[in-house]
């Protein structure tokens, strides 16, 4: 008969999913908009600034003849709160996922903390190693105390060989790194859809503005071409406001995603740091 390795069950994971509201999410996108409707109608459709206000007011008050730039971009039309709306999300969610990132890079460099890492595994220091992630905090540090906790107990384990033992610690390192990236790509798709849609929102307002001055110029027989050119520059501030919002989400996110994109790279460090170091001192 074929000799077979005594096997041993390996303990379930360690690691416990995070807890954590995401009522951002949906809360922010509704205050948002409210907030750019509002800055909308009483800022930039303050009476105050047009020459010949509306006195009846209303959910869209046609006021004429803005007497300064943000009265006029008012006349942009009811696709401007969207667009302010759409700035403010940007603001908010770049805040958010800044916060979150900052907490996630740690106290120090994740260069060097994986460097004292290997230092002291290299020294069998287990418990050295797991202080130094209390010190740095971070996703990586949490990986990386979730993988040295399962490198701890291999050790003593005497029911799996060193190949088993390797695939433990493994499996323990991406179970943590399953729930640490969701925490820092959450949101993100707000700025990414904000970048495809800005400009495709603006592009709407600066077409419906145009087709009211080409009517209305229609109306008045073509005999106004100063009202015509003082309807489409009306009509293009939505085109700059979109453009703009979409630029900053733009840069936002290649921002943060840069951000992750580091963090990551120092997960994989730390899981590859793990399973070398027990290989080569454990066989």
């Amino acid at each position: 008969m074929a000799e077979t390795k005594p096997t041993a069950t390996v303990k379930a994971t360690s690691v416990q999913a995070k807890k954590s509201s995401n009522a951002i999410s949906w809360i922010a996108p509704i205050v948002c908009i409210v907030a750019g409707y509002c800055i909308w109608r009483f800022i930039f459709g303050n009476p105050d600034g047009f020459k010949t206000p509306d006195p009846a007011g209303g959910f869209w008050p046609h006021h004429k003849d803005p007497k300064g730039a943000l009265n006029g971009i008012y006349e942009g039309g009811i696709i401007v709160p969207i667009l302010v709306g759409m700035l403010l999300m940007v603001i908010v969610f770049s805040i958010e996922r800044f916060l979150t990132i900052i907490k996630a890079l740690g106290k120090g460099s994740i260069s060097d903390f994986v460097r004292k890492v290997q230092y002291h595994l290299a020294n069998r220091n287990v418990d050295a190693a797991i202080a130094e992630c209390d010190k740095q905090r971070g996703s990586v540090a949490n990986v990386m105390k979730a993988g040295l906790r399962r490198y701890k107990e291999m050790i003593t384990e005497t029911g799996l060989d060193t190949d088993q033992k390797v695939l433990a610690i493994q499996k323990e390192v991406e179970e943590a790194t399953a729930l640490e990236l969701p925490m820092l790509q959450k949101n993100l798709v707000f700025l990414s859809t904000i970048v495809s849609c800005g400009t495709l929102i603006a592009l709407l307002g600066t077409v419906l503005g145009m087709i009211r001055s080409f009517s209305a110029l229609g109306d008045d027989g073509g005999g106004n071409a100063g009202e015509l050119a003082k309807g489409i520059s009306e009509a293009l501030y939505n085109t700059a406001l979109g453009i703009g919002t979409s630029a900053v989400a733009l840069i936002m996110y290649n921002i943060f995603t840069t951000k992750i994109d580091s963090i990551t790279y120092g997960i994989d460090e730390s899981g590859f740091t793990l399973t070398q170091s027990f290989g080569s001192l454990y066989k």
